[in-house]
């Protein structure tokens, strides 16, 4: 029984390029032979959707089909999906988006007999506050795997060249039958290259690649926080066959500090000021992350209370200058009072009372009293 080619992939039949593309890539995922092992209706509504496909992406197949139906394609000379060759070349780009290979085995061999660029790594430094705010040159060492240049990072023996794979007879690609679909998958002994090593080199035993231990130069600039990264170009993983090396990745962790803390380019602290200062008001020192600063403290400072200081906070990156630095007072109550500071203490108290200056906190305890008794 004829099915209708647009029903099948559940497209319009004035739908683009693509969107019948779009559709059957999501098609070919559900019913892949692969993701649904011995379910033969998966395996023919793959092979349903695959035949549409072939057609409506095909813009003369499509053009017959649309004016004579199936019996037009089949006067055509079309009957249906070719084999697996057939169909890996046909729809080489869906299946490398889908499944990350694909496309002419001519493609595939010009890329793998080419130059293979090195990894790129990631390195995690840690760095103190104080490093984080002004910036640091550090020198680090690492061990990594670096192009070896004996064989010039080929893997064979100086003099000798590698030889096709004869598992997979240089495709990188073996074929495996899975129902009626045959399957291509990374060909295990090369591992997808199409080429194997016969005369390994002595120094990298035929990998191209040596362990080399090497001091690499950090310039970490002022105004980092944890999770900056840095980018340090051919400083990763050597190439092979005249790859180019890959790239360092450096990942930045900032200690904490005991005294300061940051939230962006802002920095705060907490200063402890005595009862009396924050009474009578003073002039207090305060240290910055740049050094010292006074900043003046008004009679009957508070806890909690905050002063800024412009400019005194972290450079920002964004070349927007330095940030602030905030202030939190904390108005410390004095312990272990002599005798003579408890007497001094209790006459002050006596003054407050003949002054009223107690009548604020006896107002807010009796409307709590009231409060919880019930009282109006």
């Amino acid at each position: 029984m004829t099915v209708d080619y647009y029903q099948t992939l559940s497209v319009a039949q004035n739908a683009s390029a693509a969107e019948i593309k779009k559709a059957y890539r999501k098609m070919a995922m559900k019913y892949h032979p692969d993701r649904n092992p011995d379910d033969r209706e998966a395996e023919e509504k793959f092979k349903s959707c695959t035949e549409a496909y072939e057609v409506l992406s095909d813009e003369r197949k499509r053009q017959i089909y649309d004016t004579y139906g199936h019996e037009g394609l089949r006067s055509s000379g079309y009957n249906g999906p070719g084999n697996a060759e057939d169909i890996f070349s046909s729809f080489g780009d869906v299946f490398s988006d889908i499944f990350g290979f694909g496309g002419s085995s001519r493609g595939a061999r010009s890329r793998r007999d080419g130059p293979i660029p090195g990894n790129d790594l990631r390195y995690d430094v840690e760095i103190s506050f104080m490093e984080a705010v002004h910036g640091v040159a550090k020198e680090v060492q690492l061990t990594r795997r670096d192009t070896c240049w004996t064989c010039e990072g080929s893997g064979s023996r100086p003099g000798h060249r590698r030889q096709t794979c004869p598992t997979c007879n240089g495709r990188g690609q073996v074929i495996r039958s899975q129902g009626f679909f045959q399957m291509s998958s990374t060909c295990p002994q090369c591992h997808g290259e199409g080429e194997v090593v016969t005369q390994p080199c002595t120094d990298c035993h035929g990998s191209g690649l040596i362990e080399k231990t090497k001091k690499v130069a950090l310039k970490i600039p002022a105004g980092v926080d944890t999770g900056a990264r840095m980018r340090l170009r051919g400083e990763g993983e050597g190439g092979r066959r005249g790859g180019a090396a890959g790239d360092l990745y450096v990942v930045v962790h900032v200690q904490t500090h005991d005294f300061f803390k940051r939230d962006g380019d802002t920095i705060f602290c907490r200063l402890p000021v005595s009862m009396v200062r924050a009474a009578l008001g003073a002039e207090l020192e305060v240290p910055t992350v740049y050094g010292k600063k006074n900043i003046d403290i008004p009679a009957g400072s508070q806890s909690g209370d905050h002063f800024t200081l412009k400019g005194e906070g972290v450079v920002s990156l964004r070349g927007r200058g330095k940030g602030d630095m905030v202030v939190e007072l904390q108005v410390m109550t004095p312990t272990n009072l002599c005798e003579e500071q408890k007497k001094v203490l209790r006459d002050f108290d006596t003054l407050c009372v003949q002054h009223g200056q107690h009548k604020e906190e006896e107002g807010f305890f009796k409307r709590l009293f009231n409060e919880v008794l019930g009282r109006s």
